[in-house]
Parts: structure tokens; C-alpha cells; sequence
């Protein structure tokens, strides 16, 4: 079965971001930034220092990624656009997750049982990121 990973974007802030994620989610961090790719003169100028590309590799096989997106790029639109769904092993973790995730941000929904039976919550992080936590108990469905 194809595996879906989410991307998202950032205007400068993306290593940042992924540090924070990782801390909340643990895991490995491979990143690359625009200085390490190979000149081309005919591109526009891009600040060496902005992400590339990241990726945080989290339990089986769960993929976060993301990048800086340079100005010559064109406008970065932030905003719902992007959602994450994190799907905890427990409703205990997934209330530690959320509790993470929107310290510095806006709880959107709080992390509470939902009328269809699971452990559910939104936020936007500090970051301007998506979340949905959602803990899904057969026995309390």
C-alpha cells in the first residue's frame, strides 16, 4: 500500500519548526539547505542558509517534510491549506501530543472525547501549522 507523507512550507523558519517537532515527536532529522546544492547560474539568487529540504523520520516508517520557501519562488500562502493527523497509540499520548503541539499556538478544538466516539483535537502550532490529533478506541466507539 502506498504511504502518504506530509510537506510543508515555511518561509524561513523551517529548521526551527523541525527541531520543535522533533522534540515533541523524537525521531531522526536529515536536512539539507540550498548551500549544499550544486550553482546554477541561470537560477535567481537563493539565501544558502534556508532549507532545502527536511525530513524527520518517526517510528514505522512516518515522514515529516518540509522546506524553506524562497522569495524567488514565489509568495508562500500559510494557512489551512495544510493538515497533519497524528494518530497516537494511546489517548494519553495523544493528549501529551496535543498539549505539545499547541503550546505557543491556538487550540482550534479541544483534546476531548467527540461525538463519534474518538479522543479529537485541533490547533494551529506556533508555526502556523494544522494539527488534528485524533485517538481511536474500539471499545469507546
Amino acid at each position: 500500500m502506498s504511504q502518504m507523507h506530509p510537506y510543508v512550507n515555511f518561509s524561513g523558519s523551517c529548521q526551527q519548526a523541525f527541531e520543535f517537532y522533533q522534540s515533541v515527536f523524537g525521531g531522526e532529522l536529515q536536512l539539507t539547505r540550498f548551500s549544499e546544492m550544486p550553482a546554477d547560474e541561470s537560477a535567481p539568487p537563493i539565501d544558502g542558509n534556508l532549507v532545502m529540504h527536511v525530513s524527520l523520520l518517526v517510528g514505522d516508517g512516518q515522514i515529516l517534510m518540509g522546506s524553506d520557501r524562497p522569495a524567488a519562488m514565489g509568495p508562500l500562502d500559510v494557512g489551512n491549506n495544510v493538515q497533519v493527523m497524528v494518530t497516537p497509540e494511546s489517548s494519553e499520548d495523544g493528549k501529551r501530543i496535543f498539549d505539545a503541539l499547541a503550546a505557543g499556538g491556538q487550540v482550534t478544538m479541544p483534546y476531548e472525547r467527540a461525538f463519534w466516539g474518538d479522543d479529537f483535537g485541533a490547533l494551529v502550532d506556533q508555526f502556523g501549522i494544522h494539527w488534528m490529533v485524533n485517538y481511536s478506541d474500539a471499545e469507546n466507539a
